[in-house]
């Protein structure tokens, strides 16, 4: 047999890149029986509620989406000035606390874009994107391979809500860790604490950047999570649409109206919904009634002030933290190392 020409070789290894696959895991924590016990547990509890992490079906993530282009929610804008006008001190700060090529962990990935826009800082040799909408991801990261076909892209089907871990096999030595968007800001102090102090176990001896949305005026922080056109609105009452799949419920999101309140005493944004009349719900052998104004909790949204975070990531362990704001000081995007 001829022996393969150079100029072959080549061109055969190019046509292995552009056939490469994302490998994707979904790990056991989005068993739609698990899923289904603890939303059907909020929803009998005496103050319903439902974990935000079930706004993310399909149609929930492409909402979110529209959400961060809205006027009034400026979360993603802020974050992105502030890695704008940062990015060379961002670029030399990870150079140092990374090794090269490290594994990037994207939290909450999505439409990946964000991650995508750390390559040219960080140089990953492996980009793992961590999700709870799997299909969502999936669609997401096989768009990103076509485009870095020479990178090795991992899609891990995740809630992180409650422990955030990796097999070893996944994760590398020295990771960044990577949480934008302000997402933190769904977790109580107590769970943020816990959760911090996961992402470092992660990081294995790495970085973790994290988005945090910072304190504004009571009025901003209303019309951000209730703006005009109703988008807030139909990705709050979407929830309804994905628990009558989940347990088979019978909610008629049309009984339902979206609520956000800003909660001065907690510092935080409340997202509920709210029962229009009187009216009585039911799945897979129970029921629930609902008062005329009776509300289903749904979202916390706690924000920051950049001292209180930096003594919330040294408590947990974190040797090193830097910040970088938007030029208003809007958003802060935190860098923690060992």
């Amino acid at each position: 047999m001829a022996a393969l020409s150079p100029g072959h070789t080549a061109v055969s290894r190019l046509e292995a890149l552009l056939m490469r696959e994302p490998v994707f895991h979904t790990l056991s924590s989005l068993c739609p029986k698990a899923l289904a016990a603890e939303a059907e547990a909020g929803l009998l509890a005496p103050q319903a509620h439902c974990h935000p992490k079930l706004f993310y079906d399909a149609l929930g993530s492409h909402l979110f989406d529209a959400i961060t282009e809205l006027d009034e929610y400026d979360l993603r804008r802020t974050e992105a000035a502030a890695l704008a006008m940062h990015q060379e001190a961002l670029g030399r700060a990870l150079r140092a606390c990374l090794p090269q090529q490290p594994c990037l962990i994207d939290l909450g990935a999505g439409s990946c874009a964000k991650g995508e826009a750390l390559f040219a800082l960080c140089d990953p040799g492996r980009y793992v994107a961590v999700d709870i909408s799997v299909d969502f991801l999936r669609r997401s990261l096989q768009c990103l391979q076509r485009a870095h076909p020479e990178r090795e892209l991992i899609g891990v089907g995740l809630d992180f809500s409650a422990e955030l871990a990796l097999p070893d096999s996944i994760s590398q030595p020295g990771s960044l860790v990577f949480y934008p968007g302000s997402s933190i800001g769904n977790f109580d102090p107590d769970s943020a604490r816990r959760f911090l102090g996961q992402a470092r176990l992660l990081a294995r001896g790495g970085a973790l950047l994290i988005g945090v949305d910072l304190r504004k005026t009571p009025a901003e922080h209303q019309a951000a999570y209730d703006d005009a056109l109703g988008v807030t609105a139909a990705f709050n009452l979407n929830l309804l649409r994905h628990l009558n799949r989940l347990l088979g419920a019978d909610f008629d999101p049309h009984q339902w109206r979206h609520r956000a309140l800003w909660n001065a005493d907690l510092g935080r944004v409340e997202m509920h919904l709210e029962a229009q009349q009187a009216l009585r719900v039911n799945w897979g052998g129970h029921q629930r009634g609902f008062a005329a104004g009776e509300r289903i909790h749904t979202e916390n949204a706690y924000k920051w002030t950049v001292p209180d975070f930096e003594a919330l990531l040294h408590a947990v362990g974190w040797g090193q933290a830097q910040a970088w704001c938007d030029p208003e000081e809007r958003f802060a995007v935190f860098l923690a190392s060992e």
